[in-house]
């Protein structure tokens, strides 16, 4: 299902709350209003229904309209969301408008049990996947987990017996956002022009949507690449992760995690380096720390935590096998990543000392006016047995030269217009190069 469609449906929905809003029922996990006929679970997250939240049973009969980004019911009023700052369907055509509340500092860093420190309390990528259950046909068993494998893959790259044994594996990972309304086709072109100066032979991509899958899929560079993810199946999903390879792609599986509400998974691809040992490349999203109303705990740290133990116990009986992605990891709130002995996380081995935000609203100042946030979202986790970690490095932290949006602002009860650069993504990247032993 698009965004636009996906809208449509909540603002109905919401819309017939204001006639029936005794009636209709909020979800107490994801907050998406259900409609009366939605009886015994949620629509989006499926939630069995509990008793009515306060916010469908309001008293007050004002019309609203249904965020986009988080499906808060806001007066029509409100230009932008009140929870997370999304702006309403009906506001200016200006691009990225969003009505935010000042922050006193990078809080999140001082305080994790507080849910408005979160990575949630800044964005909210909820975001319904449609045909979930398609995608779970077909499973074959590998490793103790079920995935869904993709057999006969149309290899763009070199086979592993072709060529010159190559002297070093460049991989990258990537966050690309799937925000729409804000110059998707200029970042994705950005994102593009990252790809064809750093030459990586394989990239672990999350966030993508049908859109940015055909604006990659008409590129020049893509032609370089084989896809775990077909055409077909790209249409037929709301948003997911993909690996690209540029050498040869033996196999690749998508397994869904157990325990997801938000459509998460781990993809797997087992590609072959010209003259070099096999390799095991895998990413993942896992799920988002997401609070709303009514009680603004909706964390998902224990669902990621087994999110990330079901991962690597698919993976870590590879002998080389590298798993990036976007973690949604939090230190302070999850624990230490639950990595196994031979393995380990990249940056900071690499990197001792360095913080590696791959989120941060203070570096990126296409975030500026956003709640305060600083995070390593994104990571690199590996298991080598044949090879060793050359290097790592953050990429995408520059602007796009000449391009602006405009962000709106509230500080102190007055709105500001901040007009601001436009970078690839909200995340930077990660490229990573691996050595031979």
């Amino acid at each position: 299902m698009s965004a636009s469609r996906f809208l449509r449906l909540v603002t109905t929905l919401a819309m017939s709350s204001s006639s029936s809003s005794s009636s209709s029922w909020s979800c107490t996990k994801c907050t998406f209003l259900n409609s009366p006929s939605q009886k015994l679970n949620c629509m989006i997250c499926l939630t069995p229904v509990s008793t009515p939240s306060p916010l469908s049973a309001s008293s007050n009969d004002e019309p609203k309209w249904a965020c986009k980004g988080c499906t808060f019911l806001n007066t029509y009023k409100n230009s932008a969301c009140d929870i997370c700052g999304t702006r309403s369907p009906s506001s200016s055509s200006l691009l990225g408008f969003e009505d935010l509340t000042d922050s006193g500092g990078l809080e999140s860093n001082n305080n994790s049990n507080n849910p408005n420190c979160s990575v949630g309390s800044v964005f909210f990528p909820l975001r319904r996947c449609s045909k979930r259950k398609a995608m779970d046909d077909d499973v074959i068993e590998v490793d103790g987990g079920s995935v869904k494998k993709t057999d006969g893959i149309e290899s763009k790259g070199e086979a592993s017996g072709s060529g010159t044994a190559f002297s070093c594996v460049k991989i990258l990972t990537y966050n690309v956002w799937f925000r729409e309304d804000l110059e998707l086709s200029n970042r994705m072109r950005a994102i593009g022009h990252l790809i064809q100066l750093h030459s990586p032979h394989l990239i672990c991509f999350q966030e993508v949507i049908p859109e940015i899958y055909e604006i990659f899929r008409k590129s020049n560079w893509w032609k370089e690449y084989t896809c775990s993810v077909s055409v077909d199946a790209a249409q037929s999903r709301g948003y997911f992760c993909m690996l690209l390879s540029k050498v040869g792609m033996k196999s690749s599986s998508c397994k869904s995690f157990r325990n997801s509400i938000m459509g998460r998974e781990l993809s797997i691809a087992e590609v072959e380096v010209p003259g070099r040992k096999p390799l095991v490349l895998a990413t993942s999203h896992l799920e988002s720390p997401c609070p709303g109303p009514p009680k603004w705990d909706q964390m998902y740290s224990r669902e990621r935590v087994e999110q990330a133990n079901e991962a690597i116990e698919i993976l870590r009986a590879n002998p080389n096998v590298i798993f990036g992605g976007d973690m949604n990891w939090d230190d302070k709130l999850d624990g230490k990543f639950p990595l196994p002995d031979k393995w380990v996380d990249v940056w900071e081995v690499l990197k001792p000392g360095d913080p590696g935000f791959t989120y941060d609203t203070k570096a990126n100042p296409m975030l500026s006016g956003n709640r305060a946030l600083q995070k390593r979202l994104d990571r690199f986790f590996c298991r080598l047995d044949d090879y060793k970690l050359g290097g790592i490095e953050m990429v995408g932290k520059e602007a796009i030269p000449g391009l602006s949006y405009v962000k709106e602002k509230r500080v102190r009860g007055d709105v500001k217009k901040l007009e601001l650069p436009v970078l690839p993504s909200d995340h930077f990247g990660l490229l990573l190069t691996l050595l031979p032993k």
